[in-house]
């Protein structure tokens, strides 16, 4: 439950996706995709041998320039069962606390190994390729994405918070952008109309609109964050596919 007492020693998986035609002498933007309640790190892409349909539309929006090569990482915040994204309270206590094994050890392993535009995987090699990194989740992805945001934003600049379907303490995550360059970052909320997390997300919104960190806005150039409603979708699998590639279409795409 702490990082920082070193009690128990953890080893964890994350799935990786390299887009077709991978090749180590180019550089690659990152995205790191967290998966939701009653999930692990396989529930988005799949795994190698048994791909999920969100991969391949992947490789196809790829293929067809949507979208450009990236690499996407699937990690989990489970840390003793795979079970734990089941319990509710306990989610939100990993994610509270996730952000510190995402920062100082998956981002080091996947981009020492993978070829992103951090020119060394130092603490200062991977803030100064930020703008080449992001990350989202859907449900309880989203709530480890606005842990992100309060806790790694000197590390990534594209954050996609997917349909939130819980009260956070939005004050203080939104409040760790005031020493930041407003142009640095981009927020894009998505939820649907016939979803829980709709209400949740309204307000959340709202705070943003009002917090002198933010500015709405339909393009990058003239503000740092969109909210998108989408008529008629649920709390589903299909929102989330959509959701992920409509934001995958878009960073990194202005």
């Amino acid at each position: 439950m702490t990082y920082e007492e070193k009690t128990q020693k953890l080893s964890k998986r994350a799935i990786v996706y390299l887009p077709y035609g991978y090749n180590a002498d180019k550089q690659y933007n990152v995205f790191y995709l967290m998966h939701g309640g009653w999930g692990n790190e396989t529930s988005t892409l799949g795994t190698p041998g048994n791909p999920s349909d969100l991969k391949n539309v992947f490789d196809h929006a790829i293929a067809s320039g949507e979208v450009q090569p990236l690499i996407i990482v699937c990690p989990t915040y489970n840390n003793t069962s795979p079970d734990d994204s089941g319990n509710f309270s306990l989610a939100l206590t990993l994610n509270q606390n996730y952000h510190n094994e995402l920062l100082n050890d998956l981002l080091p392993a996947v981009e020492s190994r993978y070829s992103s535009y951090a020119e060394s995987v130092t603490p200062e090699g991977l803030m100064a390729s930020r703008y080449h990194r992001g990350f989202g989740g859907f449900s309880m992805g989203a709530v480890a994405t606005w842990r992100t945001f309060q806790h790694g934003l000197d590390y990534f600049r594209y954050f996609l918070p997917m349909s939130c379907g819980t009260s956070l303490d939005m004050d203080t995550i939104l409040n760790a952008a005031q020493n930041h360059d407003e142009a640095g970052y981009f927020v894009w909320v998505m939820t649907g109309t016939n979803d829980f997390a709709n209400p949740y997300d309204d307000r959340r919104v709202g705070l943003m609109r009002s917090s002198p960190h933010f500015t709405e806005t339909g393009n990058e150039q003239d503000g740092n964050f969109a909210f998108h409603v989408k008529d008629g979708y649920s709390h589903d699998g299909v929102a989330a596919m959509e959701y992920t590639y409509n934001g995958l279409r878009w960073f990194w795409n202005p």
